[in-house]
């Protein structure tokens, strides 16, 4: 990868904070591979689930084409994954992507609005039974840490988008730029997709 990829993050009221900004957090150390922007129902404030407000870069309506998108989860997803106007423009607006990828609950989303149909996929443990019982033709995978299927990335809960985020980079830049990544923000980065103590945890599998 030659020239900074553009990575277009959906914001939407009740969006989970780390869901974001761990990504964030590990993509903004490489800024000469990488360019975010923060999209949102209208520029400017919109409130996460643990109350502070983000600014958005651009409104749903004129969001740039991107080459990697991330939904975050949050409890703003239950709302959303019953409103068709925004589930056709998420369908819409992913269509060019070259990577679509989500945190969370934000899987729902991309379920709801037919992204991961024909698509292995992970979501958040303890909102797993509400996840996967939204598509048509999705493969739920209770243990993992994320899922990596072709150009649908999805990760489990929260924090577990740092690990996928990483792999991602790792894929996209090398492993030494993940590395450094992880070292520079001191982050255990779990590299097992499959390390998911987690499912067994909110019974999904056995412990």
């Amino acid at each position: 990868m030659d020239e900074a990829s553009s990575i277009g993050i959906v914001l939407f009221d009740g969006f989970e904070l780390l869901d974001v900004f761990g990504p964030v957090e590990i993509l903004g150390q490489i800024r000469d591979r990488f360019r975010i922007d923060l999209i949102g129902q209208s520029a400017g404030p919109v409130t996460s689930a643990q109350g502070p407000q983000v600014l958005a870069d651009h409104a749903y309506d004129d969001a740039p084409a991107c080459d990697i998108v991330l939904v975050p989860g949050g409890i703003g997803t239950r709302r959303l994954v019953e409103d068709e106007a925004f589930l056709r423009w998420l369908s819409g607006w992913t269509s060019g992507a070259r990577y679509v990828t989500s945190v969370c609950t934000g899987s729902g989303l991309l379920a709801a609005a037919g992204l991961l149909d024909g698509y292995r996929a992970t979501s958040n443990k303890r909102a797993f039974g509400w996840a996967s019982a939204l598509g048509h033709d999705v493969e739920w995978v209770p243990q993992a840490r994320w899922v990596e299927d072709r150009t649908r990335w999805t990760s489990s809960g929260v924090s577990a988008g740092m690990d996928m985020a990483l792999a991602l980079v790792e894929r996209l830049c090398g492993e030494e730029t993940a590395l450094k990544a992880a070292d520079a923000v001191e982050y255990d980065w779990h590299r097992d997709p499959s390390w998911d103590p987690f499912a067994a945890k909110n019974g999904l599998v056995l412990g």
